[in-house]
């Protein structure tokens, strides 16, 4: 479990000198189960597990993954009706997916910031979707007039981000046809002992 930074690629390598997992990550023989994209932070699994791996990244499995947006704009719980129906992109309609709005999250500051215009309100939206298409959860919320500023995966299936802080990852065992625990709370907090760096 990898809290995976703002602008780090979900893969070991890059010919173009961005940042990659090779820059956290010092265990061998494990791969990203699933991508999670450059521009977004939070919850990463690795596995050195093919069938679990299968699990977690197969659209088909439809483990659920919820994330944090935070959006430009104003949101009002009506507006988010469209998400939970159902929502149709230019690449087919959505699934309907678990939607809310909740309080600004207690998370780590993002390096760099997002860009603030004065007198532009913000509100964060928490979403859990059962497919992955490329950038879904951005899509669905520019498509109902509000464009995701920040992104953080905060929970995939079972497994939760919980305490890892950017950078920092938790290694364990478990087996695949058995589901893991997970901290449902929405609270970042500080890790209470310092952990390696992946």
């Amino acid at each position: 479990m990898l809290n995976k930074p703002f602008q780090v690629l979900s893969q070991f390598t890059d010919g173009e000198g961005r940042s990659t997992l090779t820059e956290f990550i010092r265990v061998k023989n494990v791969y990203p189960a699933g991508r999670l994209d450059y521009d977004s932070e939070g919850l990463l699994l690795l596995t050195d597990d093919g069938q679990l791996q299968q699990q977690i990244s197969n659209p088909r499995a439809k483990m659920a993954k919820t994330y944090w947006a935070q959006v430009e704009g104003l949101a009002c719980d009506s507006d988010l009706q469209p998400l939970r129906q159902g929502i149709t992109l230019n690449d087919g309609r959505c699934q309907g997916a678990q939607a809310q709005l909740i309080d600004a999250p207690a998370v780590w500051d993002r390096e760099p910031p997002i860009r603030v215009r004065q007198h532009a309100p913000t509100s964060w939206i928490e979403l859990t979707i059962r497919e992955g298409r490329n950038r879904q959860v951005r899509r669905m919320t520019a498509a109902i007039g509000f464009p995701t500023l920040r992104l953080i995966r905060v929970r995939i299936g079972d497994w939760s981000l919980a305490e890892l802080a950017p950078g920092e990852y938790r290694q364990l065992s478990v087996h695949s046809t058995k589901k893991p625990h997970g901290n449902n709370s929405k609270r970042f907090k500080p890790a209470s002992r310092r952990r390696s760096r992946l």
